[in-house]
């Protein structure tokens, strides 16, 4: 079958995946909070950065490597942390650690997996970024640091923008508990789902495994709400203490992300932090954030760090957007997911060709031979003033 005939775009991917993953995992991983404005907003913020076409420039052969935190790399993208991902389809950590090492790519674990980091370490390979969500007891964050070290991670992303539970209510009407099983009403989606069904049967109602490995005794009470899942019961809203903790027990890259405040990342430069992920979560958090391209320019002029963006890519126009805004890489997460949702085990070799294909051809269309024209082919736009 020829996968770019039938699923060109990532909205073909989508609208397989939502036939092919019950209804309450559908509404986990695409739901934001509140009236979902922040992600309309992501939408509408990447749309209104505009590149100007070019004529007369000859054939254009473009190439998409970089360089990043002093890794060579053949595209400037990776795979970002998804709690649960294992829910979303089975084994996808796995999947998508398997196609990170392959494809030589960043792979970003979460702390609240469905596998382990001694399990997905290996996977990856040389291309593991563990992703922290806080623990409050000094002694869990030092455990953590390291298996995390030990699995074979070497670059910490210390997710700061989640200080407590968001509402989410799509994703509370559609059933999910903590830790997930399997009501009646959630058994008949299952039933029209067999290859996800078939698949979870055979791995296992997926559960936070690192999380649990610390949690013994703390869900005696019952299942908790989806959106306050088992993390909340041990993690801390880290502050500029937490970030100098890590820093000096982490030997390796640190980043941190969920970041949207200029002066955040200029503090961070005399922190010992080696780059700033700008994100709001993909407006799965708070909804009444702009959208993240719009903050892009800012933060670039305040800090010198290296900066990653997510929050709204749908493709590889939106990442050359974010570029030619002052990101440095791109990262998603709910796109890697939708394509393992319609295709499983080809999903991320498929979204992954789907990614290039765009950037080469759109590069063309801006006569950009290289990631660092790509500013330089900027239209005016309302997040853009004429900086350099």
């Amino acid at each position: 079958m020829d996968l770019h005939a039938k699923y060109p775009a990532l909205s073909d991917l989508k609208a397989r995946a939502r036939r092919r993953i019950p209804h309450f995992v559908w509404e986990y991983l695409d739901s934001a909070t509140g009236q979902e404005a922040t992600a309309r907003r992501n939408r509408a913020a990447l749309d209104a950065v505009l590149l100007h076409p070019a004529a007369l420039r000859g054939e254009v052969a473009p190439s998409l490597t970089t360089t990043f935190l002093g890794r060579d790399y053949p595209v400037p993208f990776g795979i970002a942390p998804v709690g649960m991902s294992g829910l979303i389809w089975p084994d996808a950590e796995g999947l998508l650690a398997r196609h990170a090492a392959h494809a030589g790519i960043p792979y970003g674990l979460s702390t609240v997996a469905t596998a382990l980091p001694e399990v997905i370490g290996p996977i990856a390979a040389d291309q593991g970024w563990f992703q922290m969500y806080p623990p409050k007891a000094p002694e869990i964050r030092d455990d953590m640091l390291t298996r995390a070290k030990a699995a074979g991670f070497h670059t910490l992303v210390l997710t700061v923008d989640v200080p407590a539970a968001s509402r989410r209510e799509r994703q509370t009407r559609g059933g999910l508990v903590q830790p997930p099983r399997l009501t009646p009403r959630l058994m008949a989606q299952v039933a029209r789902c067999p290859a996800w069904a078939l698949g979870i049967r055979a791995s296992g109602m997926p559960r936070m495994r690192l999380m649990d490995s610390y949690a013994e005794g703390l869900l005696e009470k019952g299942p908790l709400p989806s959106t306050a899942h088992i993390g909340y019961l041990l993690r801390a809203a880290p502050d500029w203490d937490y970030v100098a903790a890590l820093r000096e027990r982490w030997d390796g890259a640190f980043i941190l992300k969920g970041v949207t405040e200029p002066e955040i990342a200029q503090r961070a430069e005399t922190e010992g932090v080696d780059a700033i992920w700008v994100s709001n979560h993909a407006g799965r958090q708070f909804d009444g954030a702009p959208g993240a391209a719009a903050v892009l320019p800012d933060m670039r002029a305040a800090t010198r760090l290296p900066l990653i963006f997510d929050s709204g890519v749908e493709g590889g126009l939106d990442v050359l957007r974010a570029l030619a805004l002052g990101a440095d890489f791109v990262m998603m997460g709910r796109a890697w997911h939708y394509a393992l949702g319609a295709l499983g085990a080809e999903g991320p070799a498929h979204w992954h060709d789907v990614l290039v294909k765009d950037m080469e051809s759109n590069m063309a269309q801006i006569g950009a031979r290289t990631l660092a024209e790509i500013p330089g082919r900027l239209c005016k736009s309302p997040y853009y003033d004429g900086r350099s």
